[in-house]
């Protein structure tokens, strides 16, 4: 018997809502011959999801780190503070907190209002995030007082996330609550959204600028709320003025490189061709609303090139959305589920056996130093797989990693430094050479999977490791070891 999960989308097919399962069809095989590294999908029309998949090990249950997508919700954090009379987008930015005014204070940053924190036109000439981890005394918020504004406010578009730690901070001090807790109930209860976990600042503050996880359809009914002006179930969650301000251009930001990166900056939503916008975050995660066609795209990935995933939206799915139903095509309906409930990302390829693994199984490398802390490693070889065992300081954990499967595990080891959270991950592992164990480690609620490659030889151990994307060009690095 099926269970009706509480405000799920319905669901249709999508020759019913005016598209052509065999342009979805078309779209999801160009994302994977071109893209390779989408993890879910949810397309909208109509107020009906008419087609959706998730690429395992990657799950329709698993939330997924959204990293500026988080963006959106803080600004209608702000649109809510602002209908219930706690601020005005015309209140200035150093009003709300006076014990951390600088003792010199430029006419510039007087002038900053919270209008141009939301619309990134602060003043800034660069994002000042990477400045408040640095911020006086470790107080982020005087951090941001100490970045100079070099531009009058209203005047200058910069990408700035410490601009929307700002707003969540200014949220917090008019609401006494973090955002989390702010928006549970004028927010993410009555959508549906359980258990959305968000960031936190040393100082107690929701990250704001990103740090927010959710799931993909939870990401799909947020864009639904904007699409339907603010309106959920027949109830105003969200201020039809709101909405429009916020999706309407506020900065001029047609300077960016990437063409849907410059057709105007909102409220924390960015425009985008044929009169759409969207909320986006780092490394493909998307919410792009499309007034004109009434869809709505959800999409979370771990790539690189953020650009190519929205050329393939508007040249296959938007000339696929047709103004009236379809006739009903139940042998494209049945090839497109089909192809939708077998996605997946193959495991690592390659033999279960070689001759090297007898004579390095079970034996212990000390590692030179490298980024990942590790201080030693072993893998211990079985029939079914492998185990790898590491030590990092204190810490010594183990991953499996078995043949011609994606397992599910915990570790700590790929955290930040001092982060001893256990992190969910899916590994996979085989001999891709004589002499080469590859293993791949899926953090599969972010965008992030790292690559290690053992290779043996001369009773030595190297290690080659890579992430699949960050924000510097990833690189290789190259760990030396040799027996204990």
């Amino acid at each position: 018997m099926l269970t009706t999960v509480k405000n799920e989308l319905q669901r249709a097919t999508p020759e019913s809502q005016g598209m052509a399962s065999s342009a979805i069809l078309k779209f999801v095989e160009a994302v994977e011959s071109q893209i390779h590294e989408l993890h879910s999908f949810m397309l909208v029309r109509h107020g009906k999801v008419v087609a959706e998949g998730w690429w395992s090990p990657y799950g329709r249950d698993l939330q997924h780190m959204l990293f500026s997508l988080s963006k959106s919700f803080t600004s209608t954090a702000v649109g809510l503070a602002v209908n219930e009379g706690k601020l005005s987008v015309d209140d200035t930015v150093l009003s709300f907190f006076p014990d951390a005014t600088p003792a010199t204070v430029s006419d510039n940053l007087a002038a900053m209002k919270v209008r141009h924190l939301l619309s990134m036109s602060t003043g800034h000439d660069v994002d000042t995030m990477p400045l408040l981890f640095k911020g006086a005394g470790g107080d982020w918020i005087k951090g941001f007082f100490a970045v100079p504004v070099l531009h009058k406010p209203g005047t200058h578009f910069v990408y700035n996330t410490g601009a929307t730690y700002m707003l969540s901070a200014i949220v917090q001090k008019v609401t006494g609550m973090m955002l989390t807790d702010y928006l549970e109930p004028r927010l993410f209860a009555p959508l549906g959204i359980e258990n959305a976990w968000w960031e936190v600042s040393p100082q107690g503050v929701n990250m704001g600028g990103f740090g927010l996880n959710i799931k993909t359809e939870d990401i799909a009914r947020f864009g639904q709320l904007y699409l339907q002006k603010g309106v959920w179930q027949g109830q105003q969650l969200v201020p039809e003025a709101w909405v429009k301000e916020a999706t309407s251009i506020q900065s001029d930001n047609s300077e960016m490189t990437n063409i849907d990166w410059k057709q105007g900056y909102g409220y924390q939503f960015w425009r985008s061709r044929h009169n759409a916008y969207r909320g986006d975050g780092a490394f493909g995660q998307y919410c792009v609303v499309m007034p004109d066609q009434d869809a709505v795209l959800a999409i979370t990935s771990g790539l690189g090139d953020m650009q190519q995933p929205m050329n393939l939206v508007w040249d296959i799915l938007l000339p696929a959305m047709k103004d009236d139903s379809l006739p009903d095509d139940p042998t494209a309906q049945d090839r497109l589920i089909k192809k939708l409930t077998g996605l997946n990302i193959p495991p690592v390829q390659g033999e279960t056996s070689s001759p090297t693994a007898a004579k390095v199984s079970g034996r212990v490398y000390k590692l030179g130093a490298n980024e990942l802390g590790f201080e030693t490693a072993a893998l211990n070889f079985a029939d079914n797989g492998c185990t790898a065992a590491f030590k990092k300081g204190t810490t010594q954990e183990t991953i499996r990693c078995d043949y011609g499967v994606w397992q599910a595990d915990e570790t700590s080891l790929l955290n930040r430094p001092n982060d001893k959270s256990q992190s969910h991950i899916v590994s996979s592992g085989a001999w891709t050479a004589e002499d080469t164990f590859t293993m791949v480690v899926r953090v599969h609620e972010t965008p992030f999977f790292q690559t290690f490659a053992f290779h043996f030889a001369d009773e030595q151990m190297t290690i080659e490791t890579k992430v699949n994307v960050s924000f510097e060009p990833p690189a290789v690095e190259v760990i030396a070891g040799h027996p204990l």
